[in-house]
């Protein structure tokens, strides 16, 4: 029975309310004026939700936005004379200079698609592999640490050396006689470094 009750209030309370709004002496809603009671800088949960999140806050820099009803006089004066000058235009300019604007904004709509397109083929184009990794790994192993190199000399080299350095045969020759002495490893790994840099330069003097 409350409920009953209860619904039976409101229920009289809107019928009330629409035959007062529906009396042709009620002015027009539209024509009325809305005054802000309250300005708070502070956030309002309630106006966020209203707005659905897109006024935090109903402030004194907002309220002018939002419950302005008229536009900029600048703006009135713009639309007043873009109206009076599209009075003047007789229809079938009008139609004409519609075509044109069309024929403009596809030919624009064109060229934005084609210019899309060849950025989206060129895209692919730059992300196209164009070199193999696993020879540039070997490259790399290979300049960097020697990996997969060959340890034998070319042929000839030991002749381009006699012959290249008239002398050396006579030391050789000495050194066989002389007491061997035992070398370090990095001495060891040393010396056929000399040698061989010194036989390149004698066997190609130009380089």
């Amino acid at each position: 029975p409350s409920v009953l009750d209860s619904f039976a209030l409101l229920s009289g309370q809107l019928n009330t309310l629409n035959k007062v709004l529906k009396h042709e002496k009620t002015p027009l809603l539209r024509n009325q004026v809305i005054i802000p009671l309250v300005l708070s800088p502070d956030r309002d949960e309630e106006i966020m939700r209203q707005t659905e999140g897109r006024v935090p806050v109903f402030s004194h820099e907002v309220v002018p936005d939002h419950l302005r009803t008229k536009p900029d006089p600048e703006v009135e004066e713009q639309e007043k004379q873009l109206i009076t000058d599209a009075a003047r235009i007789s229809p079938d300019v009008a139609q004409k200079q519609i075509q044109s604007l069309n024929k403009m904004c596809s030919n624009l709509l064109e060229k934005i698609s084609k210019e899309e397109r060849e950025s989206e083929s060129g895209g692919l184009r730059q992300n196209k592999q164009t070199f193999n990794p696993a020879d540039t790994n070997a490259l790399v192993a290979a300049v960097a640490f020697g990996k997969g190199l060959s340890n034998r000399r070319p042929p000839g080299t030991g002749a381009s050396v006699q012959s290249g350095q008239p002398g050396a045969g006579a030391i050789i020759a000495g050194a066989s006689g002389m007491q061997q002495v035992p070398m370090s490893s990095a001495a060891a790994q040393q010396q056929p470094m000399l040698a061989g840099v010194q036989m390149a330069q004698a066997g190609q003097p130009g380089k």
